[in-house]
């Protein structure tokens, strides 16, 4: 890629570009033209849908025209909160072909890929680290498909499209960076060759190895951690805490109301501010019903804790919780164990729980690669970035294949006995 339109003009407005478009050719000849729009809107839903969750049996929930849309009419990214949408359509004549959920970034919270170290370096040495670009589902760590094509021969061709242009936006705008986050293994690959450097991170999922009932899956782990899961799962409820799921119609805007105070709790512990506001979880309800699932843990009928899932086509994807009373144990039985039982009851392959955590582990979750790429416009500094995502990513593949040793001989330690 050609470093001479990244001048990174601290003068320059970042936005000014923003509605050029870019064309090139298939190998047909055909004219495939991206260009950047600012609101989701303009795109319709079914054709974003067409290239976003083209196989209901797989789909992601939060690449869906419904769930971004709801972030957006519930003012939760814009320029004020450094999250300007800025996405990106692919289109061959006037069919959209591709798409792509990217942001304008003011700064580097909510996204869980974390550069604060690359914009310090950056700079200090007279850079201007900020605006960037930022292809991501904003305030949540989800992997899932980010370069979004409709499915067919030629996809991994329009996949590159997106690539090239996503790239290329950095560079009409005098960005510093562009920033593909939590995205597929396969989107991962693709841009290896495109100049993109290439990071690797890890989540704890818990796989579903077609267990029927939730003693199955105890009966895969050691005795050990069988015993610490049948206490833990015994303590969260001890002082007479009720359990329930709700989801489509049943989950009322008083559900909402107490899951909101949840959530505001942790949200202020952790980040010194919730990233979501209250619309925002009433416009995800009435957007995509039956995809919400809230755990709630009731104590004489009053909600006093619980946890918001999304239910994907194949998983069940863990995102926030709170609380506001302390129990012992019962962020894991909310967060973990409910979500386990709710994916063997329902046939789901997965569960995904979210960032970090190594406690995971003991829960029977295992680790998991997570990937992401990212597009550094000075040549200088893309050299400190890829010895920086170099280290890290072999750190943390050598962590996993650790994890995955133990693991195996924890599963032969099964063979003393189901305790």
């Amino acid at each position: 890629m050609d470093d001479a339109n990244c001048t990174n003009d601290p003068a320059r407005d970042p936005r000014a570009d923003a509605e050029a478009s870019a064309t090139g050719a298939d190998a047909d000849g055909n004219e495939i033209a991206i260009r950047v729009v600012q609101s989701i809107d303009e795109v319709p839903a079914e054709d974003w849908d067409a290239c976003a969750v083209p196989e209901p049996a797989t789909a992601n929930p939060f690449v869906r025209h419904a769930f971004l849309k709801a972030l957006e009419d519930a003012r939760t990214v814009t320029s004020r909160t450094g999250w300007m949408p800025h996405h990106l359509m692919l289109t061959e004549g006037e069919r959209v072909i591709g798409c792509a959920p990217a942001y304008l970034k003011s700064h580097s919270q909510g996204e869980y890929i974390f550069d604060y170290g690359w914009a310090d370096a950056y700079e200090r040495a007279g850079g201007r680290y900020y605006p960037k670009l930022q292809v991501a589902v904003p305030f949540t760590p989800v992997p899932g498909p980010r370069l979004l094509v409709r499915p067919g021969p030629e996809a991994d061709d329009h996949r590159a499209f997106l690539g090239a242009g996503i790239a290329e936006i950095a560079k009409r705008n005098g960005l510093s960076s562009s920033h593909i986050t939590f995205l597929s293994e396969r989107e991962w690959r693709l841009l290896s060759g495109q100049g993109y450097l290439q990071r690797v991170d890890q989540q704890f999922h818990w796989l579903n190895d077609g267990y029927a009932t939730f003693d199955d899956f105890l009966a895969a782990l050691s005795s050990r951690k069988r015993k610490s899961i049948r206490k833990e799962r015994r303590e969260a409820v001890q002082a007479g805490l009720d359990i329930v799921w709700l989801r489509g119609a049943d989950i009322t805007e008083a559900d909402w109301d107490a899951f909101y105070e949840f959530y505001q709790d942790t949200g202020s512990r952790k980040w010194g501010r919730p990233y979501l506001n209250r619309p925002f979880f009433t416009a995800l309800h009435e957007a995509m019903p039956d995809d919400c699932l809230l755990v709630l843990a009731r104590r004489d009928g009053k909600a006093v804790a619980g946890a918001l899932n999304l239910i994907g086509g194949d998983c069940l994807y863990g995102r926030y919780w709170g609380a506001v009373e302390h129990h012992p144990c019962l962020h894991f039985e909310i967060c973990y164990y409910q979500a386990i039982d709710f994916a063997i009851e329902h046939g789901l392959a997965r569960v995904e729980a979210g960032a970090q955590g190594e406690h995971k582990l003991a829960r029977g979750y295992m680790p998991m690669p997570t990937y992401s790429a990212h597009w550094i416009c000075d040549t200088g500094f893309r050299e400190s970035v890829l010895a920086f995502t170099w280290n890290a990513s072999a750190s943390m593949l050598t962590m996993r294949a650790r994890h995955s040793q133990l693991t195996r001989r924890s599963r032969r330690a099964t063979t003393d006995g189901l305790g």
